[in-house]
C-alpha cells in the first residue's frame, strides 16, 4: 500500500479526494488529511507518508512555499489545482503529476498507476528544477525531466536535436551526440516541447529548427541536421516546415 496525505485547505475537497481514492485506488491508503502547509509540515514529519497529494492555492503558504520548507521530501507527490494557470507547465517540466480540480476519476487512477509502475526518483532534484522553473517565464524554461528505464534525467532543451518515435518510447538524440531512451511517447514529449523551436516533420520525428542544416526538396523532403543526420518530411507537414524556417 502506498501512505498518502492529502493537504487542501477546502474541507469538502479533502472529503471528495479521499472518497475518490477509496473508491478507485486500491493501492492508496490515506493516512492524514491537512488543511494548511504549517499542518502539513507537522504531519509529514510525523506520519513519513510515501506520497503526498497537495493543493497549490492555499491560503498564507500555498502549496510550492511549503514544499521550500520541509527538510527533506522522500515521498512522491501529485499536485491539485483548480485552475490552468503559468505553474501547470513547470510541473510538467519537472515531470510531477497534476489533477485539475473537480478531480477526474479516470486522471487520477492513471496519476496512482504510473506510481504504481515505476515509482518517482529525483525527487529532491526535481523539486530543484520545479522551483527554477517557477521563477522563470514560461517562455524561456531550459531544463525538462525526463523519465527513462534508469530513473530521471534533467536535459536542457536547446541541446535536444532531434526526437524519434520508438514504439511507446522516445530516442532523444542531444547535440553532444548522445542518446537518451525516454519512457514517453513522442506525441507526449511534443505537447511539452516549446512549438517555437521543436517542429514535428512526421508522425516520427520532431526537430530542434536550430539545428537544421538544410533542406532537400522532394515529395515531402528530407531535413539534413547539423550533425549529419537526415529525417523526413511529411507531405502533409511540408508547407508549414517550409513556413518555420522562413522559406514561404
Amino acid at each position: 500500500m502506498i501512505r498518502a496525505i492529502i493537504v487542501d485547505d477546502e474541507p469538502k475537497g479533502r472529503l471528495a479526494l479521499r472518497e475518490k481514492i477509496k473508491a478507485h485506488c486500491p493501492t492508496v491508503e490515506v493516512i492524514g488529511q491537512a488543511g494548511n502547509g504549517r499542518e502539513a509540515i507537522s504531519l509529514i514529519d510525523k506520519l513519513k507518508p510515501q506520497l503526498l497529494f497537495l493543493d497549490i492555492e492555499m491560503p498564507q503558504m500555498n502549496g510550492f512555499e511549503m514544499l521550500q520548507q520541509l527538510e527533506t521530501t522522500g515521498f512522491s507527490i501529485i499536485f491539485t489545482t483548480a485552475y490552468e494557470h503559468y505553474a501547470i507547465q513547470a510541473i510538467k517540466y519537472a515531470a510531477f503529476d497534476y489533477l485539475l480540480k473537480p478531480i477526474n476519476i479516470e486522471e487520477l487512477k492513471m496519476a496512482v498507476k504510473r506510481l504504481d509502475a515505476k515509482g518517482e526518483s529525483h525527487v529532491e532534484a526535481r523539486l530543484q528544477l520545479l522551483q527554477d522553473n517557477l521563477a522563470t517565464p514560461v517562455k524561456k524554461l531550459h531544463k525538462l525531466a525526463i523519465p527513462t528505464l534508469e530513473g530521471v534525467l534533467l536535459l536542457d532543451i536547446q541541446n535536444i536535436l532531434r526526437l524519434e518515435a520508438n514504439s511507446n518510447y522516445t530516442n532523444i538524440y542531444m547535440a553532444d551526440k548522445t542518446k537518451v531512451i525516454a519512457s514517453k511517447t513522442l506525441k507526449d514529449l511534443c505537447e511539452l516541447l516549446p512549438h517555437d523551436l521543436f517542429f514535428r516533420t512526421h508522425h516520427s520525428h520532431s526537430i530542434n529548427l536550430n539545428f537544421v542544416k538544410r533542406y532537400i526538396k522532394g515529395d515531402g523532403g528530407q531535413i539534413e541536421l547539423t550533425d549529419g543526420s537526415y529525417v523526413e518530411v511529411s507531405r502533409k507537414n511540408k508547407e508549414d516546415f517550409i513556413r518555420a524556417i522562413g522559406l514561404l
